[in-house]
C-alpha cells in the first residue's frame, strides 16, 4: 500500500474572523488552496469555508461578541466568582469526569472545563453589555414615573403571621381546608384588634413567625423590596399606627400588618441609579426577547457589516430563532 500524502492548512480559513469589515451582498472567496490533499483529490479552503459558514454561525457570533466586549468588560472578582460558582454547581450534580464532559458538551457545546469557563465568561460579559444598554436607553420621564409611583422610603412594621398548615402531598381538598382555616383564624385576630386588644400580645400568642413573635411581631425597618410584594404593597398603603383590616395573603400565609413608621423617601438624584436597575430588571423580566434584541442593536451600533450574504442570512435566522424561542417563554409565563 502506498503512503497517502496529507496536507493540513489552518491559516487559509482563519479569514472567517475578518468578516467584520465593510461590504455586503456578496459571497466571500477564501482561497483555492487545498486545506487537505490526498492521492485522489483535495478539499480547498473555499469548499471547507462554504460548508462550515452556516453550520458554525453561533461560533462566529461568539467571536464577534468577544471582540466587542472583552476589553470593555475586563474580568473582575465578581465575574470570577460567578463563573466558578456555576461550574462548581454543575460538578456537584455530575461528579464523575465522563458525565461532566458529556453534559457540558450537550448543553454548552464545550469539550472541557476550560472551554466551558470561556463560554460562561462571554455570557457574563454579554449580560453586562445588555444591562448597560438598557439602562442607557431609559427615558427620564419613565424614571420619574417609577419614582413617583413605585419608590417608597423605608418603613417599619409589626406583623402577625398565620401559616397555612398543609403538607406537599395533601389533596386539593385538604389544602383548601387548611387555607380556609388559616384565613378564618387571621380574621379572628383582626376582630380582637378591632375590639381593642394589644397587637404585641396578640403577636406573641398567635403569630407563626417565631423569629418576631416574642418581640410583638416587630420587623424593624425595611426597604420596599425587602419583603414579598403583597406585604410591601399593603404596608405602603397604610398610615402610621394603622393595621390591615383584612388579612394579607402571601406565599408565607396570612399577615396582619401594623405600620409603625414611614421614612421620607430620598431625592430622585440619590436613587436614580437604583431605579434604573429596577426598571432594567423589570423590562428583562417582562420581555424575554429584550436580551437578544439588545445584543442585535449593540452589534449594529458598533458598525457590524457583512461581507458574505450567506453568513448574514444565517446570522439573521439564528437571532430570529432565539427571539421566537424567548417570545414563547414570555407567553408561557
Amino acid at each position: 500500500m502506498k503512503n497517502k500524502k496529507l496536507i493540513i492548512g489552518i491559516g487559509s480559513f482563519l479569514v472567517i474572523a475578518s468578516l467584520l469589515t465593510t461590504g455586503c451582498g456578496k459571497e466571500v472567496k477564501v482561497s483555492k488552496k487545498a486545506v487537505v490533499g490526498f492521492e485522489d483529490g483535495e478539499i480547498t479552503a473555499n469548499e471547507f469555508y462554504k460548508d462550515i459558514k452556516t453550520t458554525n454561525i453561533s461560533k462566529l457570533v461568539d467571536m464577534i461578541d468577544l471582540k466587542l466586549f472583552k476589553d470593555k468588560y475586563p474580568a473582575t472578582e465578581e465575574e470570577d466568582k460567578d463563573v466558578k460558582d456555576q461550574i462548581d454547581q454543575i460538578k456537584s450534580y455530575y461528579s464523575d469526569e465522563s458525565t461532566f464532559k458529556q453534559v457540558i458538551g450537550q448543553y454548552f457545546g464545550a469539550t472541557d472545563e476550560k472551554e466551558l469557563e470561556e463560554i460562561l465568561r462571554l455570557e457574563y460579559k454579554r449580560e453586562q453589555a445588555v444591562n448597560d444598554y438598557i439602562e442607557k436607553n431609559l427615558k427620564d420621564d419613565e424614571i420619574k414615573k417609577y419614582y413617583d409611583e413605585n419608590y417608597y422610603g423605608d418603613m417599619s412594621a409589626k406583623h402577625i403571621l398565620i401559616s397555612v398548615n398543609s403538607s406537599d402531598d395533601a389533596t386539593d381538598e385538604e389544602k383548601q381546608e387548611a387555607e380556609e382555616k388559616a384565613l378564618e383564624k387571621a380574621k379572628k385576630v383582626i376582630k380582637k384588634l378591632n375590639d381593642g386588644e394589644d397587637f404585641d400580645k396578640l403577636a406573641k400568642k398567635y403569630s407563626d413567625d417565631k423569629a418576631t413573635a416574642s418581640k410583638g411581631g416587630d420587623l424593624g425597618s425595611f426597604a420596599y423590596d425587602d419583603m414579598v410584594a403583597e406585604f410591601s404593597k399593603a404596608c405602603a398603603e397604610l398610615k402610621v399606627d394603622e393595621y390591615t383590616k383584612e388579612p394579607v395573603k402571601s406565599s408565607y400565609g396570612y399577615h396582619i400588618i401594623l405600620k409603625t413608621k414611614q421614612e421620607k423617601k430620598k431625592a430622585l438624584k440619590k436613587v436614580k441609579s437604583e431605579i434604573k436597575e429596577k426598571l432594567r430588571e423589570q423590562k428583562l423580566n417582562d420581555d424575554k426577547t429584550l436580551y437578544y434584541n439588545s445584543l442585535i442593536e449593540i452589534r449594529e451600533e458598533n458598525g457590524i457589516t457583512w461581507n458574505d450574504s450567506t453568513i448574514k442570512k444565517a446570522y439573521n435566522e439564528l437571532m430570529d430563532n432565539l427571539i421566537k424561542k424567548a417570545s414563547s417563554n414570555t407567553n408561557q409565563q
